[in-house]
C-alpha cells in the first residue's frame, strides 16, 4: 500500500487543530475545516482513526472524515483523457 503520508501528534485546543504531516507541525481553525469538529466535544475529537496509508482522518462518533491533501491545499489535476483511435 503506497503511504501518502506520514501523520502523528494530533491534538486539539479549543479552537484549533494541531498535527504533525510528514515530519512538520501545523495549526488550523477547526472553524475553517469543519464544523463538526469545531461544536465536538472533548470526548468525540478524540476517537479518531488515521488511514493506513496516511490520507485521511476518520471521527467515528461524528461520521467526519479529513483528507490530508485537502488540509493542506495539495491540489491533483485530472489526467488528460487519452485520445480515442478511430477504427
Amino acid at each position: 500500500m503506497k503511504k501518502y503520508h506520514k501523520v502523528k501528534d494530533i491534538q486539539f485546543t479549543e479552537k484549533t487543530l494541531i498535527i504533525n504531516i510528514d515530519g512538520k507541525s501545523y495549526e488550523f481553525d477547526l472553524i475553517n475545516i469543519s464544523k463538526r469538529l469545531a461544536k465536538a466535544s472533548v470526548k468525540e475529537r478524540e476517537v479518531f482513526k488515521i488511514s493506513p496509508s496516511g490520507y485521511g482522518i476518520h471521527w467515528p462518533l461524528l461520521d467526519e472524515d479529513l483528507s490530508i491533501d485537502g488540509l493542506l491545499g495539495v491540489k491533483h489535476s485530472p489526467k488528460p483523457k487519452e485520445e480515442f483511435s478511430q477504427y
